[in-house]
């Protein structure tokens, strides 16, 4: 189940009386969060039948007793625990009395209550006899986070929920400059429809002018000049990001270059080499296949394993290992041995 079904069903009147919604991707936990604090009660009900508790400052027997009441003027009432992570869950046994509190209520939760934990930025551990009782008499939701070759598919499938286009080179920059963040990439997404029309298909102009990524040098055009060996156009770039280092940071560079070049030692590998064929093993879309073509015809198998050598040997070198040269320095002497 996505996070999407779980806002439907919620929609619905669907509820469960226990949800736990854990693992290393925030963003969908504070998606079905947000909606379950803003949108599952009416605002009338919510000052009388929904605590919000947050896992540092509270403990589980305030939120035990809280789920226990009983809703004021309504058929339920809401308790959601927000970075349910920090909070001590105490032993997954029976205590000296044989009573386990917690274990108690969650294979006996009150129907009337809907009680949410959002654990982030790890997994639960499913051997517990707590994650077994709330997968029992609940629902448990795992956020992983996404592939880097899934993350343009997801911005367009981002923005076509909200009735605006993008075309694949335009999500392609939009992965390459923002990572795999969910939320911060939403956050810059929400910001740029501020500034297109409803409808209208997002553009590389769109990009440049409201996320702030320089036209001509970024690390995209950088990856086609040296699929072309253009020498100049990449040493161009390389003195642009020298002199903006705080808005291109040297260790995502190498980070960018590396999984480009590995997708280039892939490309030599493959052995069918039709379009879609080569898009599916390298996880790009179709558009970019002739992209990594023109970069295998510049360099072959020897030399590409040579330069992702380099980029390795380079990361290593910005981290102050075995080098005191800076960041400017360093990018140059790399491009120098990859273009050579």
């Amino acid at each position: 189940m996505t996070a999407a079904d779980i806002i439907k069903d919620l929609k619905n009147r669907k509820y469960k009386p226990l949800y736990l919604l854990h693992g290393e991707e925030p963003y969908y936990i504070d998606l079905v969060s947000n909606f379950v604090e803003h949108k599952l009660l009416p605002e009338a009900e919510r000052g009388f039948n929904q605590t919000v508790f947050y896992g540092k400052d509270t403990d589980m027997m305030t939120v035990l007793n809280a789920s226990k009441r009983f809703p004021m003027m309504a058929d339920y009432q809401v308790v959601l625990v927000k970075e349910a992570q920090e909070m001590k869950w105490g032993k997954d046994d029976d205590d000296k009395k044989g009573i386990n509190p917690l274990l108690a209520y969650l294979e006996k939760p009150l129907p009337s209550t809907i009680l949410v934990f959002c654990y982030k930025y790890g997994k639960f551990d499913k051997r517990k006899k707590t994650y077994k009782a709330i997968e029992k008499q609940g629902l448990v939701f795992e956020s992983s986070p996404l592939y880097d070759n899934k993350i343009p598919g997801w911005i367009e499938g981002f923005f076509s929920e909200r009735g605006y286009k993008i075309g694949p080179q335009a999500s392609a920059m939009l992965s390459e400059y923002l990572g795999n963040d969910l939320s911060k990439i939403a956050n810059e997404l929400e910001k740029l429809m501020l500034n297109v029309t409803i409808g209208q298909e997002i553009t590389m102009k769109d990009i440049h002018d409201n996320i702030g990524i320089s036209k001509e040098y970024n690390v995209f055009e950088l990856q086609s000049a040296l699929a072309r060996k253009d020498v100049v156009k990449a040493n161009q770039i390389i003195n642009y990001f020298e002199a903006n280092q705080k808005a291109n940071p040297i260790v995502l560079l190498f980070g960018n270059l590396n999984n480009y070049f590995t997708k280039v030692l892939v490309y030599h590998y493959v052995k069918d080499k039709s379009q879609q064929n080569v898009a599916k093993e390298l996880g790009v879309s179709p558009f970019f296949v002739k992209d990594y073509e023109q970069a295998a015809r510049s360099y072959n198998l020897g030399k590409t394993v040579q330069i992702i050598s380099l980029l390795r040997e380079y990361d290593l070198k910005s981290k102050g290992v075995e080098s005191t040269l800076g960041p400017g320095e360093l990018m140059k002497e790399l491009m120098f041995k990859i273009l050579h």
